[in-house]
């Protein structure tokens, strides 16, 4: 196979973007904001020593990592509560209010717990190729990459009975992550970037749908961090309230990705938040929840239509 492109010649950064204005995007049912919730279920998948990769991961419920010279089995319980418990609160809640959600779904993770893929079945809910395992990609050689890229498709479609038509890795892709998609080919979106609030076309050609790391539970983790799950509620309810007032104002329809993880949103306390905005969003006027391959699908069938918002 051929190698990727030079990234840095290829694809230039792209600071501007949509601008001062952008398409006068048409949402199913005229929604002012369709509500994405991406649940990345890592859970089995991540660095750890019985794994054999010589380190333990972090990305627990504490903000630093133990080193290889011993077992971090604090951590690695704290992601088995994740598959053991969280994955199964939060699917309550979505299942009570019959809400699409997409499952960012490492490969390795759902081959050890196969309830969550036979869930995933049942509901239809899309899945997102999250890699095959939850591992720094950036760093990976590019051979390794394609080898994993292709062993997550293979697994994931014996899984959940569903090729992933989406994809995004670990916080960070690498330089040759978008030339992969394009060289293997079934792939309708990219959601690595975190640049925009409307998909938008890469210089490949492929279709990109951002994904947020500001609506997103990890600020249970990171800094600034919240200090109890109802200012989770309280950000992405002024997030949905804002895209919503912008357009009333005529700045067009917008889209609002929410991340979550089991191990962190699936704790009782934290669930409160998820529960507490779905029923919000749902009752909000001008609002829909939709599946991410159903974003992607609509805009690849309908951009074409809408002429940019003039001034």
């Amino acid at each position: 196979m051929p190698e990727p492109r030079d990234p840095a010649a290829a694809s230039p950064r792209d600071f501007v973007g949509y601008g001062r204005y952008p398409p006068r995007v048409r949402w199913p049912g005229d929604a002012k904001v369709v509500v994405n919730v991406v649940v990345n279920y890592e859970e089995g998948a991540e660095y750890s020593i019985p794994d054999g990769d010589g380190r333990n991961d972090g990305w627990g419920e504490y903000a630093y990592e133990v080193g290889p010279e011993v077992r971090d089995l604090g951590t690695e319980t704290h992601y088995e509560f994740g598959s053991r418990v969280g994955i199964w609160r939060l699917a309550r809640i979505f299942d009570r209010y019959s809400v699409p959600v997409s499952i960012g779904a490492c490969a390795v993770a759902l081959e050890r717990n196969p309830a969550v893929a036979e869930w995933i079945r049942e509901r239809g809910h899309d899945v997102i190729g999250h890699g095959y395992r939850w591992l720094d990609y950036a760093r990976m050689p590019v051979d390794e990459e394609r080898d994993h890229l292709h062993r997550a498709i293979e697994s994931l479609e014996r899984t959940t009975g569903q090729r992933p038509r989406g994809w995004y890795v670990r916080s960070f892709a690498s330089e040759h992550t978008l030339d992969l998609l394009v060289e293997a080919g079934g792939f309708l979106y990219d959601s690595d970037p975190c640049n925009d609030e409307l998909p938008y076309f890469s210089s490949p050609g492929l279709l990109i749908v951002p994904y947020s790391k500001v609506y997103n539970d990890t600020r249970y983790l990171l800094s600034p961090t919240y200090g109890s799950p109802a200012q989770f509620f309280d950000s992405l309810r002024l997030g949905l309230d804002y895209l919503c007032e912008e357009a009333d104002d005529g700045f067009g329809a917008r889209m609002m990705t929410v991340g979550l993880h089991p191990r962190w949103s699936g704790q009782a306390n934290r669930a409160s938040a998820v529960r507490d905005f779905v029923r919000y969003a749902a009752k909000k006027p001008g609002v829909r929840f939709l599946r991410r391959l159903d974003i992607a699908q609509w805009w690849l069938d309908h951009h074409e239509e809408w002429p940019p918002i003039g001034p």
